[in-house]
């Protein structure tokens, strides 16, 4: 596939999403989400990855949000074709079969920090910055901002976040229970290598009923949720992937997972 505005590698059974324009600071347009889909789905049809990792290119940001310059002349019938896009993108990203890992260096303001908020874990260097900024150029959130950020932050300080689109740096995020993991630069790599052995390490099938459940919990009443868990629970003592756990564990040797 050929993608001008992200570089998309696939190695050691992760598939690494960089969005690669450090010369606007990972600004997203258009082209750009077009292209981080067909790599989603790319990832999530390959039954090689594990997991997926999204990222932004150079020192200064994951992302700092919409490429303004194309919502300078935009109508309200555009907005909506480009909206749907974002949030199909988003949403792709969140429904993944594979656990997806923001890495956040420097800025991830408005559609940048939605984008990170639709992953399942953020790890953020110690100089990475938050911020919904959309109010400051005359917009809300449009992807997720005033949904997600409330059930990651809760709902007055996603308010303070969205009405003064003020930013916080990582050690606040950390506190607020917005990212998962706050590190030094250098050791990125290290903290993100551990993650993904853990989750290489466990039953890729397990992993995508634990997401779907999860994300049911924001979905429906507590009720459902709980029926929901309960289907999915009851489903993995259909795979053989339970029955070696439960084997490697009395066993006490390490479990040899083949995903089904």
């Amino acid at each position: 596939m050929q993608l001008l505005n992200i570089l998309y590698e696939k190695k050691n059974g992760v598939a690494w999403i960089t969005i690669n324009r450090p010369q606007v600071m990972n600004a997203l347009d258009i082209e750009t989400r077009k292209e981080m889909l067909t790599a989603l789905l790319d990832a999530d049809a390959d039954e090689e990855v594990r997991a997926v990792v999204l990222t932004g290119a150079g020192d200064k940001a994951f992302s700092a949000g919409a490429d303004l310059r194309i919502f300078r002349d935009m109508t309200p019938k555009e907005a909506r074709r480009y909206v749907k896009l974002a949030k199909q993108v988003a949403r792709t990203i969140e429904t993944l079969s594979k656990p997806v890992i923001a890495v956040v260096k420097g800025y991830a303001f408005g559609g940048g920090l939605e984008l990170a908020l639709s992953c399942d874990m953020i790890v953020a260097s110690e100089d990475a910055k938050f911020g919904q900024t959309e109010i400051n150029v005359g917009l809300i959130p449009g992807v997720g901002g005033t949904q997600r950020l409330p059930r990651a932050v809760g709902i007055r300080k996603a308010k303070e976040m969205i009405y003064l689109g003020q930013m916080i740096d990582a050690q606040e995020a950390y506190r607020l229970g917005l990212v998962n993991r706050v590190v030094p630069r250098d050791k990125l790599d290290e903290v993100l290598n551990e993650i993904l052995g853990l989750i290489m390490s466990k039953s890729p099938l397990i992993l995508r009923l634990a997401k779907q459940a999860v994300n049911k919990s924001f979905e429906t009443d507590l009720a459902s949720g709980l029926d929901y868990e309960s289907e999915l629970f009851i489903y993995c003592f259909s795979t053989e992937d339970q029955k070696e756990g439960a084997r490697a564990f009395l066993e006490k040797r390490k479990p040899e997972f083949k995903g089904r």
